[in-house]
């Protein structure tokens, strides 16, 4: 990978970091439904301004060739139709993908973190490369390299420490949460090929602000059922404007330009990062304690991402 792609992952990594303290703040409050229509709407209309701004001046340059012939030539009304044009070729792809890698994936975890503290909800959901890694090899027969194959087994072990071997009482719904936060890592690993395979020519502005906009959209019948209780406090409705502009909006733009650009296996390594910075926003914000086997975890997870992204060595059977 290249130095600017290693430099959006960890931006990518610490943005989504802070989406697991938000959801821990807010969804007791607003709920896993509102608050997580809420964090997609407000996302996808701060993105729709720019996204119309950006093809009003020009085409993306993420759109094909031939789209792209004779751009300057076209007056400007035809080139926001074309804008609307790519959208509606798209429009399924785009809703399956806000639905599968947007709204469900995030009201599974914020249903999670209702019952999971905030750093043990992060790791379960960095289990999403090991998902994925299988999905890849099924869905697009790439091959897993032995670097790959020894970086998740890092990661993996540095997730099984970075919970620190402390006690949890087994209940139903301690389980129901950790099974809700698996089922959330799933669905990213199988967003990810999906966005790879079906939008690899439309732009990552057009991608993050339709999908969230459609997925928001169609969950709007579910709002009047799962009203909150209470007005939420301006600290709560801060933390739902963060999560939306901050931990969605500019972060789903890195994310897809990741999956563009180094594939969909190597973007969903960007789970094994979440943890590291979920567990420093806990000590910032919410004074959770960082003990050795967190910061031993974190190590490994980090070598395993080196290694699953050939940073460190390079496999003979992995030429790449």
């Amino acid at each position: 990978m290249k130095a600017s792609d290693i430099g959006e992952l960890l931006l990518l990594a610490a943005l989504w970091g802070g989406s697991f303290l938000f959801m821990r703040i807010a969804a007791p409050v607003l709920g896993p439904v509102w608050l997580i229509d809420l964090r997609m709407l407000l996302a996808g209309f701060a993105l729709l301004p720019v996204l119309i701004a950006v093809h009003s001046n020009r085409y993306s340059q993420h759109l094909s060739v031939k789209r792209l012939e004779d751009s300057d030539k076209i007056p400007q009304p035809v080139a926001n139709s074309s804008l609307w044009s790519e959208i509606r070729a798209n429009i399924w792809p785009l809703l399956i993908a806000g639905m599968v890698n947007s709204a469900l994936p995030f009201m599974l975890l914020a249903f999670a973190s209702v019952s999971l503290p905030t750093g043990f909800t992060s790791i379960l959901n960095a289990t999403s490369p090991l998902f994925g890694a299988i999905v890849a090899a099924l869905w697009f027969q790439e091959k897993l390299t032995v670097n790959r194959v020894i970086g998740f087994v890092l990661g993996f072990v540095g997730v099984a420490i970075l919970i620190g071997w402390k006690d949890f009482v087994i209940t139903p719904t301690f389980m129901v949460a950790c099974i809700a936060s698996l089922m959330a890592a799933l669905m990213y690993a199988i967003a990810a090929p999906f966005i790879k395979q079906t939008l690899s020519g439309v732009s990552p502005l057009i991608i993050a602000t339709i999908s969230q906009l459609g997925a928001a959209i169609i969950l709007l019948p579910a709002l009047p059922f799962t009203a909150p209780s209470t007005f939420p406090s301006p600290t709560i409705l801060l933390t739902v404007l963060a999560l939306a502009l901050f931990s969605t909006s500019l972060a789903y733009i890195l994310y897809f330009r990741l999956i563009q650009n180094i594939g969909s296996t190597r973007a969903l390594t960007v789970t094994f990062l979440v943890p590291i910075f979920a567990m420093l926003w806990g000590r910032l914000f919410l004074s959770e304690p960082i003990t050795a086997s967190m910061v031993f975890g974190c190590a490994l997870i980090l070598l395993g991402t080196a290694f699953a992204n050939n940073l460190i060595l390079r496999s003979v059977s992995d030429p790449s």
